[in-house]
């Protein structure tokens, strides 16, 4: 049953908002009645949370299955120090209330599963992408195809972060960027690869206001856009997703049915990262045969690049990788080590097994 008015404690707390001409009562009602579920309360859950309850997002589902520790504080900012070892969907659900008591918190301490996914989704409107490892980001598409739930994606990795919304009538899936998971040994580890605090709150900050946008009906989403942003340099930039015919989850023939769950790679493995020292190393070795690829766009090269490289961009990367060799090494590198990764994954997809990221990219260099 939805809530058709606001009462007058809600027209005072939301009154900077409402004078919105874009927005107005009528976009306040729709997120008072909206129910939104955010997977994982960490760095981007955290800021997801604060702002859309104090938005007035009327239900907000939470899942999460991890307790809070103490090298989670410098990014994870619904948490504070009292909290260490507390559950994350409880810590979260306390402040939420506080932040907001016309907010309804749904807590679900457990890992989102296969068997479970498609059970809780159905209750929600939209769904929001908190997590931080590739098995929870394909089960979170994949039941958000089968139940036509827009799906809005974040990632972040050091300095680099990335939104963008998926499932939205005619667009693409999460699978039409990455068709499947990469290889586990194609993972940087988590507390190898880190992140800067503030990234996470402002990717998650992104997601949120894609979510608003969705919910209220207004604006642009980012449909068929991959959003990248550099904390390094303050720059964002923007590559185009095509729906794929041939995906297995969303195209013309689909192959995927069932829900699966793939193996957790989020624990580092060899093979996947290679420092600045070691490359130049490498290229001081006139007895090693390699090919350095740069990803970054045709404006970045042209301010500056690593002699030798070859520049293919990372948002025609997909179509123009073809003739990179797969009997040699290959080393794959972009500002901060953020897009030159998801070259990796694609090429590793791909059946190379000689690639590398090089970690910090230019920065690094």
């Amino acid at each position: 049953m939805q809530n058709m008015e606001l009462n007058n404690h809600e027209k005072e707390r939301y009154a900077r908002q409402l004078i919105l001409p874009e927005f107005g009562t009528e976009g306040q009602l729709k997120l008072k009645n909206a129910k939104i579920l955010l997977v994982g309360v960490g760095g981007l859950g955290s800021p997801q949370a604060i702002y859309l309850s104090a938005s007035g997002v009327g239900t907000l589902g939470i899942i999460d299955p991890d307790s809070v520790a103490l090298n989670n504080l410098h990014r994870q900012v619904i948490h504070f120090t009292k909290d260490v070892g507390r559950s994350k969907v409880v810590s979260a659900q306390e402040k939420i209330e506080q932040i907001n008591p016309h907010v309804k918190v749904l807590t679900y301490p457990a890992k989102l599963t296969a068997q479970n996914a498609l059970e809780i989704f159905k209750n929600y409107d939209l769904i929001i992408d908190g997590t931080d490892n590739f098995s929870a980001r394909y089960l979170i598409n994949d039941a958000c195809v089968m139940l036509a739930k827009p799906f809005i994606f974040g990632g972040i990795f050091r300095f680099e972060g990335q939104v963008s919304v998926f499932g939205l009538k005619d667009g693409p899936c999460y699978r039409c960027l990455f068709g499947e998971p990469p290889a586990s040994e194609a993972i940087p580890s988590c507390a190898q690869a880190g992140v800067l605090g503030v990234l996470p709150g402002i990717v998650g900050l992104i997601q949120a206001n894609e979510a608003i946008k969705i919910i209220c009906g207004i604006g642009e989403p980012l449909r068929e856009r991959l959003l990248i942003f550099d904390a390094l340099t303050t720059t964002f930039r923007e590559v185009r997703i095509k729906k794929d015919p041939a995906c297995p989850m969303c195209g013309d023939h689909k192959t995927i049915v069932n829900l699966k769950e793939y193996q957790e790679n989020c624990l580092g493995g060899k093979n996947m990262e290679i420092s600045v020292p070691e490359l130049k190393e490498i290229m001081n070795d006139f007895s090693k045969k390699y090919v350095l690829i740069d990803v970054r766009e045709p404006l970045e090269w042209d301010k500056g690049h690593i002699a030798g490289a070859v520049s293919k961009p990372l948002s025609t990367f997909e179509e123009n990788y073809q003739d990179i060799p797969k009997d040699g090494k290959v080393f794959i590198h972009c500002q901060a080590g953020s897009r030159s990764s998801k070259a990796v994954e694609f090429l590793r997809s791909k059946g190379y097994t000689n690639c590398w990221n090089v970690g910090g990219g230019m920065n690094a260099w």
